[in-house]
């Protein structure tokens, strides 16, 4: 336990400098996170006798995070989105390297790879640019930071409501602790959270601060359930050991994965 809070604080320490430190470290941290869980994914994947093409597929997650990013701080230049066609050479990559690869599933293989960079990276393209949604404003960290702020609320939430209160299993054949008490928890300590930053953070009705709450409960908790099914499929309990007491980055950012691009789908409609 003691080991687990250390991690914890540190950890919150170095996600919330990413945020506040300004664009030029907001981006590149989260480029850099966004490989490590790549190589933390494919590590999991050859576990289960998978072999992705490792190499291509960093390349394909780099440029894919530069390219989506620049487009995402442009102001609507048509010329930004022309860097999204580096990463068609990637694709192609990816399925001509499997020509020369003697094994027995070769779609396989394409499949996890480019799959691994749809699920892990392009989520954190989409958090990167929550910052981003504002076109007036430009660079706003209050959204990405009220994301974490949000997500935080709900999973410590879920645990502490789970841990009292929780009897009926939420989805026990994937993650036998989660239970819908603790998710109810959850959903409510997240919007009590969503209430207070809309006190400090006005660019939003407080209602809409709430409504990203539900969301980032509702997908956040759904992504955690995801990635503990994949974990079950290939025989895995943590993700990694990058992060002692928690696991590894996967474990750490699930909640993540399937939020931030619901989150800022909703961010971008009701901002334009």
């Amino acid at each position: 336990m003691k080991t687990r809070a250390i991690t914890g604080f540190f950890f919150i320490i170095v996600m919330l400098a990413s945020v506040l430190l300004g664009p030029y470290v907001f981006g590149p941290f989260y480029l850099v996170l966004s490989v490590f869980c790549l190589v933390e994914f494919y590590s999991l994947v050859k576990q289960g006798g998978i072999s992705p093409n490792w190499v291509t597929g960093i390349i394909f997650a780099i440029l894919t995070f530069i390219s989506a990013g620049l487009v995402a701080m442009s102001d609507n230049d048509p010329g930004c989105y022309e860097f999204l066609l580096v990463i068609i050479p990637c694709v192609v990559a990816i399925f001509i390297q499997e020509l020369f690869k003697k094994t027995s599933s070769p779609f396989t293989n394409i499949a996890y790879t480019v799959f691994g960079v749809i699920f892990v990276v392009l989520p954190m393209v989409f958090f990167y640019a929550m910052a981003f949604v504002n076109r007036i404003t430009g660079f706003d960290f209050h959204f990405p930071l009220a994301f974490l702020i949000m997500l935080w609320a709900n999973d410590t939430g879920a645990y502490l409501t789970g841990r009292a209160f929780g009897r009926t299993k939420l989805f026990e054949r994937h993650s036998p602790k989660k239970t819908w008490e603790g998710f109810v928890g959850g959903v409510l300590i997240s919007a009590g959270a969503a209430f207070i930053l809309a006190h400090f953070y006005t660019e939003l009705k407080w209602s809409q601060w709430v409504i990203i709450a539900v969301l980032i409960s509702f997908f956040g908790t759904t992504g955690d359930l995801i990635e503990s099914m994949f974990k079950r499929s290939i025989n895995v309990k943590d993700s990694g050991g990058i992060l002692p007491g928690h696991g590894g980055l996967l474990d750490r950012f699930d909640g993540l994965f399937l939020a931030a691009p619901i989150v800022y789908t909703y961010l971008y409609l009701i901002s334009n």
